[in-house]
């Protein structure tokens, strides 16, 4: 049994199958699933969805570094109230992204800080995004890491330079597809032998970055949670361990970080369950 601890199943390109997608999901052995928030309306609805699926799905609640400009002196409300909820089990996806700059990197840092505030208040962990703004990240991250319960930087992949940094914080660590793209995945293929199996987690980052090694591959290019054991392959290809293995190291790992139940205990919800559900 896989967990995808990073799968945006609120994005607009799930609307008309959606709950087929979280069906090939489970049939993949995905068993359950972190549905990403990356702003204050996508959050909602992650928590939306996710009361839908209990057992199966759970939701983080934050605001993307895209998204940091929208920050105002009501969000932090907003977002400790989501936080309250029990199936919200993480603070994010929250960071610094200084590769597209969508936001200011000033309202960056600012909407960054404000979501580790409120992880250190709720006890909750934070469910991170860094891309070209390590020192920074790095910095502002580690005043706050022994005030907030748990850390992981998700879809990394960056160099050993923060890699190293990343876990001598006592951080987990998120990959992606990316390891599976050839043209600029490569070098994790090395960096993965350094990362403990007590703090690796695996996602999709769906519908982005669908694994390269996918065969065949679907003809929307929509990447999906089902596809996870494409990614679980190569990654356990590289460790020289087992599927099962990797599954197991990874899934206790999830469980634990994000306080989710045993799934082998879970009574899923049925075919005939969900057909009720809107898409």
């Amino acid at each position: 049994m896989w967990i995808d601890i990073g799968a945006n199943l609120c994005d607009p390109s799930f609307n008309s199958d959606r709950t087929d997608v979280i069906k090939r999901a489970l049939e993949a052995g995905v068993s359950q699933m972190m549905v990403t928030g990356s702003d204050l309306v996508i959050s909602e609805a992650a928590l939306d969805l996710s009361t839908q699926w209990p057992g199966i799905l759970y939701a983080s609640a934050g605001v993307h570094p895209h998204h940091a400009e929208s920050w105002d002196s009501k969000s932090s409300v907003t977002l400790e109230k989501l936080a309250q909820h029990s199936a919200i089990r993480a603070i994010g996806e929250a960071g610094l992204d200084f590769y597209r700059n969508y936001a200011s990197k000033r309202a960056q840092l600012y909407c960054l800080e404000a979501q580790l505030d409120l992880a250190a208040a709720t006890g909750k962990p934070v469910f991170l995004h860094e891309r070209d703004a390590f020192e920074p990240f790095f910095q502002l991250v580690r005043r706050y890491r022994s005030s907030v319960s748990a850390i992981v930087v998700h879809c990394f992949t960056g160099e050993e330079r923060s890699l190293r940094a990343y876990l001598d914080m006592d951080a987990h660590i998120g990959l992606t597809g990316w390891f599976c793209d050839e043209r600029r995945g490569t070098h994790l293929h090395d960096l993965v032998k350094m990362i403990p199996l007590e703090r690796l987690m695996l996602e999709t980052d769906a519908p982005y970055l669908l694994p390269r090694n996918l065969r065949p591959k679907p003809r929307h290019r929509r990447n999906e949670p089902a596809f996870l054991p494409w990614i679980a392959q190569a990654i356990a290809h590289h460790l020289d361990i087992s599927e099962t293995s990797l599954a197991d190291y990874t899934s206790a790992t999830a469980r634990q970080f994000f306080h989710l139940p045993d799934s082998n205990h879970q009574t899923f919800v049925t075919s005939n369950e969900t057909q009720g559900i809107s898409d």
